[in-house]
Order: C-alpha cells, then sequence, then structure tokens
C-alpha cells in the first residue's frame, strides 16, 4: 500500500491535489480509512478516462438514423416465427452443452435497491411472493432445473457455474444472504462473487469530487464494467480452467428472466455466433429503450435518444417497426470472446457520460446536497461490446414470457413489484391451463424447482381448479413456517 507522501506525489502529477485539502484535519481513524480508499483508485486511468469522455459529452446528442440499419435477417430469429421442431432443436442442443459443462451464466448483480425503497441489494428483494422467494433464489432454482432436464435429456449431470459480479455496495449483503441459505441448493464451489470496479464523479473540468472530508464520491462503473471486472478478477481463467465455452450473461432485476436458457444458448451455437442479444419486440416506436441494430456495419444498441421520431416509426413491409428489436439485457457470449474484449478491446468501449446531482463537500468542509447535477458520472454498458463480434446474432422472444423488470417502488406504477408479481402470475397461469388446469381466481405461483418453463405440471394440476393465492411445489421442497415467514428447503444438487 502506497503512503501518503506517494499519493500526494501521484495527486499532484495527475492535477488531482485538492483531494487531500483536508488532510491535516482528519482524525487517524478518517485518514486510515481515506488512505485505504485511495490507494485502490488508479489515478492516471480515471484521469484518462475523463478526457476520454470528454468527447462523448457533445456525441452523446447525435442523431444516428442515417448511420443505422436493421439486423439482417440471416442473423434475426424469433421464437414465435420459428417451428416447434426448431425450437426442440435448439432447447436440445442447449441442453447437451449444459450436460457437458460449457455453460456459464454471468449476472449482473452491482445495483442497489434504491429506487426500489430497500435498504439492501435488488436481488434480494423479496417482492412478496406467495413463496417469499427473491430474485436471487428464483434464478438460483432455474439453474437447478436446468441442470435436472439437462440431465433428464443426455444421462449426464453437468454443471453450471454462477458468476455474481457484484458491487461495493452490493458484495457483502449478496455474499452473507447466499451463505446464509446454501446457495440456493447450488454448490458453493460453483457460486463465484467478484466485485465490478468504481468510478468518482467529476466537475465538468475534471476534478475529482469529494463527498465527505476523507471520501472521493465513487460510484460502479456500469454494467460494462464487466469485462475489467472479469480480467482483475481472475474470472476469464476460471471459466478456461472449468472447460466453459458459452455464457449466458444478464441483469438480476427481471423477475421473467430465463436464466441458462437452454433454447437461447442452442441457438447462438447453432448459429456458430461469438455473441448474440436475446431482445423483445417493442410496444410503440417511442417506447423508451434501446434498439439492437447496425450502426456502419457494427453491431449496437442504440438508445432511443439517439432516434429522430420518424426513424422510431419506420415500418418494413408487413407493418412491423424497422428497429423493434428492444434491448433487454440479456445476452450470449462465447468464453473466447469474451477474452478477446477483456484482452485487447476493453479500453476502447464507449464511455457513457451523464450529468447528475453528487453530493459534495465544499471549501470549508461542509457537506452540500445539490438541488440541480453539479458533476458528472461516467459508465461503461456491457452491450458496447457487441461491435468487435464476428457472428452477431439476435433471438426475439415474447415479452410476456421473458421480460419483466424490477426496477422501482410502487408509487412508480411501472416496473415495480406490482407489475413484476402480476406478471410472473399471468405466465405461471398460461402454463397451469396448457398442463390441463384452471386458475379461476387467486395467484399461482410455481416454484422453478418443479418446472422451468411449464413443462413438468400436468401430474400437479390437471383437472384441477386453482381459486386462492398458493404456491405449487416440487416434492423435493420443504416449506418451513418460522415467526410467520415462509423459507424453503431444497437439497443441493
Amino acid at each position: 500500500m502506497l503512503c501518503i507522501t506517494d499519493i500526494r506525489k501521484k495527486l499532484c502529477d495527475c492535477n488531482q491535489s485538492h483531494v487531500l485539502r483536508f488532510w491535516d484535519q482528519l482524525t487517524q481513524e478518517e485518514q486510515d480509512k481515506f488512505l485505504k480508499q485511495l490507494n485502490t483508485i488508479d489515478f492516471d486511468e480515471i484521469n484518462n478516462i475523463f478526457n476520454r469522455a470528454q468527447t462523448y459529452l457533445t456525441d452523446n446528442t447525435k442523431k444516428l438514423d442515417t448511420h443505422m440499419k436493421p439486423i439482417p435477417p440471416d442473423q434475426f430469429e424469433s421464437e414465435k416465427g420459428v417451428g416447434q421442431d426448431v425450437l426442440e432443436k435448439y432447447r436440445v442442443k442447449g441442453l447437451q452443452e449444459v450436460a457437458d459443462n460449457h455453460v456459464a451464466v454471468l449476472l449482473l448483480a452491482g445495483g442497489q435497491g434504491t429506487r426500489l425503497g430497500v435498504p439492501y441489494p435488488k436481488g434480494m428483494c423479496p417482492i412478496s411472493l406467495p413463496s417469499g422467494k427473491t430474485l436471487l433464489q428464483l434464478q438460483a432454482e432455474r439453474i437447478r432445473t436446468v441442470v435436472r432436464l439437462a440431465r433428464e435429456k443426455t444421462n449426464k449431470t453437468g454443471i453450471i457455474c454462477w458468476y455474481i459480479m457484484t458491487s461495493q455496495a452490493t458484495h457483502i449483503a449478496t455474499e452473507k444472504y447466499l451463505q446464509q441459505n446454501k446457495y440456493f441448493g447450488l454448490n458453493e464451489k460453483d457460486v463465484v462473487l467478484f466485485q465490478q470496479g468504481l468510478l468518482p464523479g467529476y466537475t465538468s473540468e475534471g476534478k475529482i469530487i469529494l463527498e465527505e472530508k476523507y471520501s472521493v464520491a465513487l460510484a460502479p462503473d456500469g454494467n460494462g464494467g464487466i469485462y475489467l471486472a472479469l480480467k482483475k478478477n481472475g474470472i476469464i481463467e476460471d471459466m478456461v480452467k472449468r472447460g466453459i465455452k458459452y455464457v449466458h450473461a444478464h441483469s438480476v432485476d427481471n423477475i421473467l428472466v430465463k436464466v441458462a436458457d437452454p433454447v437461447f444458448i442452442g441457438y447462438c451455437v447453432t448459429k456458430d455466433a461469438d455473441c448474440g442479444a436475446k431482445v423483445v419486440r417493442k410496444e410503440i416506436p417511442t417506447e423508451p429503450v434501446g434498439v439492437v441494430c447496425q450502426v456502419n456495419g457494427r453491431f449496437q444498441v442504440v438508445e432511443y435518444s439517439e432516434i429522430t421520431e420518424s426513424t422510431a416509426n419506420l415500418r418494413d413491409a408487413e407493418g412491423n417497426l424497422v428497429f423493434r428489436g428492444g434491448n433487454i439485457c440479456n445476452h450470449f457470449f462465447t468464453t473466447d470472446f469474451l477474452k478477446k474484449i477483456v484482452e485487447h478491446h476493453e479500453h476502447e468501449l464507449k464511455l457513457h457520460v451523464a450529468r447528475k446531482k453528487i453530493p459534495y463537500v465544499d471549501e470549508e468542509g461542509e457537506k452540500i446536497e445539490p438541488t440541480a447535477p453539479n458533476g458528472i458520472k461516467i459508465e461503461k454498458f456491457i452491450f458496447d461490446a457487441f461491435q468487435f463480434s464476428q457472428n452477431f446474432v439476435t433471438w426475439e422472444v415474447p415479452r410476456e414470457t421473458d421480460f419483466s423488470p424490477l426496477k422501482n417502488s410502487e408509487t412508480a406504477e411501472k416496473d415495480c413489484p406490482s407489475t413484476a408479481r402480476r406478471d410472473l402470475f399471468s405466465l405461471h397461469k398460461i402454463y397451469i391451463e396448457i398442463a390441463g388446469g384452471t386458475v379461476a381466481h387467486g395467484e399461482v405461483e410455481i416454484s422453478p424447482v418443479l418446472s422451468y418453463a411449464g413443462e413438468n405440471l400436468k401430474e400437479k394440476v390437471h383437472g384441477k381448479v386453482f381459486d386462492s393465492r398458493t404456491v405449487i411445489y416440487s416434492e423435493e421442497e420443504v416449506v418451513v413456517v418460522s415467526n410467520g415467514r415462509i423459507s424453503i428447503e431444497t437439497p443441493e444438487i
């Protein structure tokens, strides 16, 4: 660890000497804490990042209409547009790769539950399901079930390693939560947590902002920080050592996410893709969601703010939106592709700049809560690596089966706990009715341990009527009620 003299010189060289202007006023404990934080920051790199970001401050407002083209037909398929025989072919291929230990899941779980109004990570939010299960539990159980389905199809028991990228704000809580719940039946050695990086808040002149006399204002570097985090934490090497060839990456806040989706994986592998995106059809032209397309011959996600209304409204001969592939942060990568990005292209990724209200200390050391944007936050997005793909594909899925984000508190009335529950219950109602059951009233939840996507339900629901709020569990789950709280114990796979 560098001493304060070395840090002071480094700050001086980087024109950031103001960071230590309150040093002599700090207690020994505060100095120790501050020095520890400063040793985690590469000041040469963050100066370079700010200088690079300057070019994007003006570029962010540029419209990309004349540079955009839709995904070529041979690199796009829709779940609703192919036959059941094709879907089954992809599904079997995906399950075979799982059985051969070639598949891993990469979970983006660095987000706090601030917008949800909870003081813990999003993945731990229970959202008031009848089972009491959280997003992390639902996703862990889906991994378990994909492994079981692969075993039933191939007679081989594969392993899906669950890599979870946390942030400084979510790491300890997430790790403790998983440990306390015995990783929801997954093997501990196959659950790997690692932290994404942090970037400071800057003034418009590039000066690092202090949030306290003894603390720099730091924030996670965005989900695009995954690539640098993979490198710094030795995750790529771990993947190679385990023999992992394919990675399904997604964000933690989608209650409907099909974790390690064998159909999506099978499609991408069959097409020999090195990178792929699962998308949903935009509901309306002006829906505020990025679209997957080509820009100047390279694949990328174009944000809604980068497209004019006329381009957003373009339709093809069948009446479909030309740019309709809504990005849902659900991606396929080969391990080789990730390795290429980490080793050769991470420094080329676009930087996204936003003007934010960042709490700070003024010249007198007084804490100020700004009422207007006073600083700049910089982050990277995971999809900005698409441009380096040699064979990119997209897979369009129905929104009602694959995407319902949990981002806001109930007051927003959109992408909130009640809409997430509603969408989960609606999907499970469809599964039950296909299996010969009836949901007359109430909310019926199907345990992911029992069924991944509607299979294995006939024996449990055929001919039955469900008219109350209930959960359909698998035989192996043991429901425990303690002090009015429900917990579900499942054996390790």
